[in-house]
């Protein structure tokens, strides 16, 4: 059990992600039905130009199962950027042993990744937010472009707890002419998807029992600290004062605060179970970034010509 000692040296072994997140709250089941009818409707609705643009996180976990669960005919695919942990990388053969799907692969273009590293070195991206916003750029937002050429809706799972900035996520919300997007869990609870992902016995990352629950590429993650916002390990080096963004959406969180209280406010939040928990110390005290950047570009609503302008660019 993970609550036991450890049989390397007698240490105590940390509690899982299960241990720690997995709650049933009051509303999930009326919460996962309404999930379960939207993911249908779209399905009926847009057919082969429906796609799920998996993170691997613990939310498109979800997702992907109910896919699987309810046999719906949506295609599945994420993005590999180069730079993701080895145990993200490893859930694509497990989805494909535990469900049958095999998960599209999108990569950069290989001569504008080389190119990248050439002029700005490998790690340019603690070096300023603009390196940053590039590398971003060219790992994720081309591969993005592609993947949803053609597609007339794709499916995330942004949720309103996951950040000030995306407090007010919507079920259904336009990306662009002729394209929307899909958040089939706005309104779920960390815990939610925990408890779904303990009942149905779903995937993870393995990551996320190393108190990252927010996992992006491995130099762009850390483990949050004590009463640290979901989203601190991404980014973190970035000041607070980086507070122009320039590629997102913003989720107006004046927008959404007494919904977002009714909804979620039940459940158990991802920052009380972190800081209940035994967690790791920040790397880089005091410095957090600033909720306006703490976003990659991918969950804009953007137009078909901006991607485009971006895809000449890369």
């Amino acid at each position: 059990m993970s609550g036991q000692l450890s049989m390397l040296g007698g240490a105590p072994a940390r509690a899982s992600a299960l241990d720690l997140y997995a709650r049933a709250t009051p509303g999930f089941e009326e919460r996962l039905a309404r999930t379960v009818a939207l993911l249908r409707q779209a399905a009926s609705e847009h057919g082969s130009g429906l796609i799920q643009a998996s993170s691997l996180g613990a939310e498109d976990m979800v997702i992907t199962d109910l896919i699987s669960r309810h046999a719906l005919p949506i295609c599945v695919a994420t993005l590999d950027t180069g730079r993701l942990h080895a145990q993200t990388l490893a859930l694509l053969p497990r989805i494909r042993q535990s469900y049958g799907i095999e998960v599209q692969v999108y990569s950069p273009p290989e001569q504008a990744v080389i190119t990248l590293v050439r002029e700005r070195g490998l790690n340019s991206m603690y070096e300023s937010l603009a390196l940053r916003k590039e590398c971003c750029g060219i790992r994720k937002l081309e591969p993005l472009k592609r993947m949803l050429d053609g597609r007339t809706a794709w499916i995330t799972g942004l949720r309103r707890e996951q950040s000030a900035n995306r407090a007010d996520v919507p079920f259904t919300e336009p990306d662009g002419p002729g394209r929307v997007k899909l958040n089939a869990l706005a309104e779920w609870s960390w815990a939610d998807v925990w408890h779904y992902i303990q009942s149905y016995a779903v995937p993870y990352n393995d990551l996320h029992d190393q108190f990252m629950p927010s996992i992006g590429c491995e130099p762009c993650t850390r483990a949050i600290a004590v009463g640290e916002d979901f989203r601190a390990g991404r980014w973190w080096w970035e000041n607070d004062d980086a507070k122009e963004c320039g590629l997102h959406k913003s989720h107006s969180p004046a927008q959404a605060g007494s919904a977002h209280g009714a909804e979620i406010g039940s459940g158990v939040s991802a920052q009380a179970n972190f800081g209940k928990a035994e967690v790791k110390a920040a790397t880089a005290a005091g410095r957090s970034q600033d909720e306006n950047a703490k976003e990659c570009g991918l969950h804009k609503a953007q137009s078909n010509e901006e991607l485009n302008n971006h895809g000449a660019k890369a």
